[in-house]
């Protein structure tokens, strides 16, 4: 009888799940348990509970003292994106150790579900949000107050006139993937335009290859991903997970996302103007393409 309790509570947790999902309910970002009572400690825990629940750790970034960033993938996230066009952009899930304001460690990740349909990958990616939740808890979904569907999302726009998803910026054009992929790496390991490379993630059976890039606002102060942060993270539960940038390489060609995409996406309820708004960062979609295309070798580098 408890055996039959417990199967029962679990087809209507997902029923409830599965419900609220299809009524727009899809936030960015997953609050995880609770680990450790330092970042080091926390960081610690948080990779060995990754690593046993079969995830990669493609890299580690910490943009400043109280955030540390973990991307990581699996193959069931390499095979959703190799089967998407463009799906490269979600092949890396985004784990975080952040201090909040009042001293506490929030351990938190994206939400794969909430970025596949942003990225208009083929699979919803539930699987993986299930082993992301076994392993780091789910205490909750959060970002905007209220979430987008599915639908909403693979179809985002933040205003009108503003772009979609598959409004990509051309970053820079090379006359074979293995050049292109080569000249981006060593771009990034010489900190071209102030950047750095997070993780490398090449997609299974596809002239496709993802870089994560930090962007430390050397060449374009507007471009730091310490400036952007401090000016619209200002939540008390940080959305930390926004970080690092993508560009994607793809048969021969270097990728990105415009900034009125890229940061909407992960802050959809950030207002147009005021106190921590896209007026305060006014400057940022220019910089951010100018310091992407240095590290992708193009004209603007």
């Amino acid at each position: 009888m408890n055996k039959i309790r417990t199967i029962l509570s679990a087809v209507i947790a997902t029923a409830v799940i599965a419900t609220a999902h299809a009524d727009g309910d899809l936030k960015p970002f997953i609050l995880g348990n609770a680990e450790g009572s330092d970042m080091a400690s926390a960081v610690s825990a948080v990779k060995e509970k990754l690593k046993a629940a079969g995830f990669e750790i493609a890299g580690e970034y910490s943009p400043y003292d109280t955030a540390t960033i973990i991307a990581i993938t699996n193959d069931e996230l390499k095979s959703a994106a190799a089967k998407t066009d463009f799906g490269a952009f979600g092949v890396s899930a985004r784990v975080t150790v952040t201090k909040g304001k009042d001293g506490s460690i929030q351990v938190a990740y994206t939400n794969p579900e909430y970025y596949g349909a942003a990225y208009r990958m083929e699979s919803n990616l539930s699987d993986v949000n299930a082993k992301l939740a076994s392993a780091l808890g789910n205490k909750g979904e959060y970002g905007p107050e209220s979430g987008l569907s599915a639908k909403d999302l693979e179809d985002y726009q933040y205003k009108w006139l503003m772009p979609y998803f598959t409004d990509r910026l051309e970053l820079a054009d090379y006359d074979s993937q293995a050049k292109a992929v080569q000249t981006v790496e060593a771009n990034l390991k010489a900190g071209k335009g102030g950047t750095a490379e997070v993780y490398r993630i090449d997609l299974p059976g596809q002239k496709a290859t993802v870089f994560g890039v930090a962007m430390k606002g050397t060449k374009e102060e507007c471009a730091g991903d310490k400036y952007i942060m401090d000016s619209i993270d200002f939540k008390k539960i940080r959305s930390t997970g926004h970080l690092p940038y993508e560009i994607v390489v793809k048969d021969g060609v270097a990728y990105a996302l415009p900034a009125e995409f890229r940061i909407a996406i992960s802050f959809p309820d950030l207002s147009m103007v005021g106190s921590n708004s896209f007026a305060s960062i006014m400057c940022a979609p220019g910089a951010i393409q100018a310091t992407l295309e240095a590290a992708a070798g193009g004209s603007g580098s």
